[in-house]
């Protein structure tokens, strides 16, 4: 690869043993990978924050004995711990302090205190064309996608070496060449911009893009960018998409040729009408309607301010079922956001539990399994039944709340 002076300083240790030891890493990747260089990054967002194992700390802990500190603005995705409200976590005691040490080793670093899948929604987003280095799967769309700044999928470790350098490897979505639409989907007979449309649409693209660039033609404006959070996390969970262009939507394709990188569409098309879309809400479900449920869980990515908002109004003389959990995972800034406001109290008056710096579907958090889980979250019910082993039916947020209230499944917007 071709450096520069201050990458080859880099590399034989000039900048520090962390710096040099992270840079070798990106090396060794850029070289296997085909990239001719590096790139500057303005900011980074590590995913390596949820315990895995001895691995993750060794790793990180390393970078920490060698007084390693990153090199460009670093948020961190969510851990192992909900360090604001320790007392939700469960598991054994040894894999909670693990966890807890790990989220710290990257604070030792010099990262962030942020804990959230949606780095966009914080302090840090990133701009139009920034260059940065993001980890996990849904922030990494959302940037590509929705604000149209550029970053490859970066997993756990490669993520935290381009924060620690600075750098990350001028390649895939970073270059103009790989961002153009590679196939077409065209959203027919549909003008209802419900949340649930926009969940079945990212399951399918994610389903049918097969590495492909998708297209998305005629996809009803959103309401609020909280529903191409929803359709991104979900098309990156079921397929692996890491942009998607949404005509007339996204900042990227304002027409179907601007999508295609000025050219007439190219590869697949493929028509979506409605039975489709039911069809694939239908898969997010392992449960049918009206059977009892143990518990709901709520915002897979974290649950936004607006949608806090939108919440509220549907909490009017609620009171949940028997034996029904309502959880809501939040960031902690969004937390703090609501807490200086009446939002707060008309949560807790209702019940719900809010979970920050994690997610139900991958810690200890949930009170009972032994049930059906309700979620409005396409990536939460896609990967709930693998990671904690529970029964899922997936609604819409109005649905949700009906059905906590009420103890079994209620589904209208299907």
């Amino acid at each position: 690869m071709l450096l520069t002076a201050f990458e080859k300083d880099m590399a034989v240790g000039g900048q520090g043993e962390a710096a040099a030891f992270a840079m070798d890493i990106l090396l060794r990747f850029g070289e296997a990978i085909g990239a001719p260089s590096f790139l500057g990054i303005s900011q980074a967002h590590v995913d390596g924050c949820l315990y895995h194992g001895e691995v993750s700390l060794d790793f990180v802990e390393r970078l920490v004995a060698e007084d390693g500190r990153v090199r460009a603005p670093t948020t961190l995705n969510v851990g192992s711990m909900d360090l604001l409200h320790p007392e939700l976590i469960g598991g054994a005691a040894a894999l909670r302090s693990a966890g807890r040490r790990l989220m710290e080793a990257h604070l030792a670093l010099g990262c962030e205190p942020s804990f959230t899948c949606a780095p966009y929604q914080t302090r840090f987003r990133p701009r139009f064309g920034d260059q940065i280095a993001w980890g996990e799967s849904n922030a990494i769309v959302f940037a590509n996608s929705v604000i149209g700044a550029r970053t490859n999928r970066y997993g756990d470790f490669i993520d935290l070496c381009c924060a620690m350098t600075g750098r990350a490897p001028a390649y895939g979505l970073h270059l103009d060449e790989n961002r153009k639409g590679e196939i077409l989907f065209r959203v027919r007979d549909v003008a209802d911009a419900a949340d649930a449309l926009y969940v079945a649409t990212g399951y399918i693209i994610g389903e049918r893009s097969e590495g492909r660039v998708p297209v998305i033609e005629g996809l009803p404006p959103p309401q609020s960018e909280d529903q191409l959070k929803a359709l991104g996390a979900v098309a990156a969970s079921t397929g692996s998409v890491a942009l998607f262009h949404a005509i007339g939507i996204t900042p990227e394709a304002p027409t179907r040729r601007d999508a295609f990188g000025g050219a007439d569409a190219r590869g697949p098309i493929i028509d979506l009408n409605s039975a489709d879309l039911r069809q694939a809400l239908a898969k997010l479900s392992t449960a049918p309607d009206g059977v009892p449920i143990v518990a709901v869980s709520l915002g897979t990515p974290h649950f936004s301010l607006r949608e806090f908002q939108t919440l509220a109004p549907l909490l009017a003389g609620f009171r949940a079922a028997p034996g029904v959990d309502i959880y809501v995972n939040t960031s902690r800034e969004t937390y703090a956001a609501i807490a200086d406001t009446s939002l707060l109290a008309i949560l807790e008056a209702a019940g719900l539990i809010i979970v920050t710096d994690t997610c139900t579907y991958v810690t200890s958090v949930l009170r009972r399994l032994d049930g059906i889980v309700m979620t409005n979250s396409g990536k939460w019910a896609h990967y709930a039944p693998g990671n904690i082993g529970v029964e899922v039916a997936f609604g819409s947020l109005r649905d949700c709340i009906a059905s906590a209230a009420e103890g079994r499944v209620v589904r209208t917007a299907l």
